[in-house]
């Protein structure tokens, strides 16, 4: 049961109430989903930079240990008066890669050489191999003092034979990165370039070079170069072997993040979420990683799964809320019929017992006033029988209206029914529309009563072709006037005695309309005019509205 204060609020505001309830609830359920995503988003970015940072390792763990192996060689070259494919072919071997470069074309060597030098070069090229070969580009094309052609290149593929013979310091990008490695005497990664292994392909990747110098004479000669090239995207593969990338993309670019710059990319699911950038060092040369979420653009299943309950949880409150209303309307709809019935109730009683008060009045002074004008006991019970069923008439029609307004040509058409069908003489009755109150309405039948039993008697209605006209109309908003005039009887004797009608017409029905009457025994016939209220109908409009209910 619903206390006084929210079933109050429910009859209040039936409608606002739930629909309240289920805002409240959306917003509640609309703030935990934004929780969620916050949630996830944080989640999301944690195992983002937990990837950068796995894939930065993993790079810079494969250059690292290329660098070693090209440290190694640089070590063993210096100390060796010529590098030739016996002596390259063994220290390959002895690394022991077993085919596994780690992401690596191969390693190579490639000598420093001036111009006079490339035609001895050359000729050695040609030694081991099937055909004649010549440095690239040639001398007569390109002029140039210093060269740094490729001379060995292992494994011994069909695809690194293309790049024998290269000059790679013919080329800028390379030309500076083994400037650099000189001059820091570390391996030292290149630019992006697309290695000549590639042909007519356009594959970017890059070369790491490390410097070795003769030191025999006692001064540090540069003698060549031991290097190892790279195709970018299958070093970017073999290193997120490494990696669980849990569906995220990864890209990896020469310098700043540019299209222009891009060496690799490993694509995820449909990205275009969120990008986290992240430094590599690959060979003392800076690269950078980028990583990109997978952007659904969709909630996450757990974001989902709390929406939709909580669209549940406000449907369902809002639904129980609507009908706690309806509940709570019906409830107040019966309080407020048991209110009406009870106010109905008393008022009927109240006026129940005024109107048979009033009733039993009437009949006292009836009875007075039948008794002193009596002869006999005969005569008496004449009179009064016949008062009696005039004063029931109109108790009858006050039952059918249910006691609320009578109207006037009711009344006299029930006092004047007797009469009204004889044909030996004429009723005539004219007027508007009028309702009376009870009371009012038996007082008129009493007055009414008294003047058809003394036209009866005495007057028209005694002999044929005499005339009743009974008129009425409103003299005012709150007043009717009623005539009643006869005509076409006997003629009226001025000296008369005064009768029991006269009395009860100019005291007590006088007395009860609260008006004067003005009856006049004119010769032609008898006159009477009596003024009756038309009241308001407040006191009866209760019992016309006990079944009315407040609506939903």
């Amino acid at each position: 049961m619903l206390d006084s204060g929210p079933r109050r609020w429910l009859v209040t505001y039936p409608r606002a109430i739930p629909a309240a309830i289920f805002l409240l609830v959306i917003a509640i359920t609309c703030l935990s989903v934004f929780a969620i995503e916050r949630g996830e988003e944080q989640r999301e970015q944690v195992m983002m930079n937990r990837t950068a940072i796995a894939m930065a390792s993993a790079l810079e763990r494969r250059a690292s240990v290329n660098a070693s192996y090209l440290r190694a060689g640089a070590a063993l070259f210096s100390t060796v008066g010529r590098v030739d494919m016996a002596t390259f072919g063994r220290f390959v071997a002895e690394l022991r890669l077993d085919a596994d470069y780690r992401g690596a074309e191969g390693y190579g060597w490639a000598p420093v050489l001036n111009s006079s030098e490339v035609a001895e070069f050359e000729s050695d090229l040609g030694r081991y191999r099937v055909a004649e070969m010549e440095v690239q580009p040639a001398l007569e094309d390109e002029p140039r003092d210093t060269l740094v052609p490729i001379a060995l290149l292992q494994p011994d593929t069909a695809r690194n034979r293309r790049a024998i013979g290269f000059d790679m310091y013919s080329e800028p990008t390379r030309r500076a990165a083994m400037d650099e490695a000189e001059r820091t005497m570390r391996p030292t990664a290149s630019g992006r370039v697309v290695l000549v292994q590639e042909g007519d392909g356009f594959a970017p990747g890059f070369l790491i070079f490390m410097p070795v110098f003769d030191t025999s004479s006692g001064e540090r000669q540069l003698k060549g170069f031991i290097m190892s090239p790279f195709n970018a995207q299958d070093f970017l593969a073999s290193a997120a072997e490494l990696v669980d990338r849990k569906g995220l993309g990864v890209r990896l670019y020469d310098g700043n993040p540019d299209e222009d710059n891009l060496l690799g990319s490993l694509e995820g699911d449909e990205l275009s979420g969120e990008i986290l950038q992240q430094t590599v060092r690959v060979a003392n040369r800076d690269m950078t990683l980028v990583i990109q979420a997978a952007g659904s653009g969709v909630l996450s299943p757990m974001s989902l799964i709390t929406l939709l309950f909580g669209l549940a949880v406000a449907s369902l409150l809002m639904i129980v809320t609507r009908l706690l209303t309806q509940q709570a309307l019906e409830d107040q709809r019966s309080l407020n019929w048991f209110a009406e019935q009870n106010s109905i109730r008393n008022s009927l009683t109240r006026e129940l017992n005024h109107r048979v008060k009033n009733t039993l009045a009437n009949v006292l002074s009836i009875v007075a006033l039948t008794r002193r004008r009596a002869h006999d006991v005969e005569d008496f019970a004449d009179g009064l029988d016949g008062r009696i069923r005039a004063l029931s008439a109109t108790h009858d029609l006050l039952t059918q209206s249910e006691w609320g307004t009578t109207p006037i040509a009711a009344v006299v058409g029930a006092e004047l029914a007797p009469y009204a069908h004889d044909e030996s003489h004429r009723v005539v009755c004219e007027g508007p529309t009028v309702e009376l109150a009870p009371n009012d309405a038996l007082s008129l039948g009493l007055a009414l009563h008294e003047l058809a039993t003394n036209a009866s008697k005495y007057g028209s209605l005694s002999t044929e072709g005499g005339t009743v006209s009974v008129t009425w109309e409103l003299a005012a908003d709150n007043l009717a006037r009623l005539h009643w005039a006869e005509s076409g009887g006997p003629p009226v004797p001025q000296q008369r005695q005064r009768g029991f009608g006269t009395d009860l017409i100019e005291k007590i029905v006088a007395h009860e309309l609260r008006h004067p009457v003005e009856l006049v025994f004119a010769p032609e016939g008898v006159r009477c005019t009596l003024l009756v209220p038309v009241r308001e109908r407040s006191a009866f409009e209760i019992r016309a509205k006990r079944h009315a209910l407040p609506e939903a």
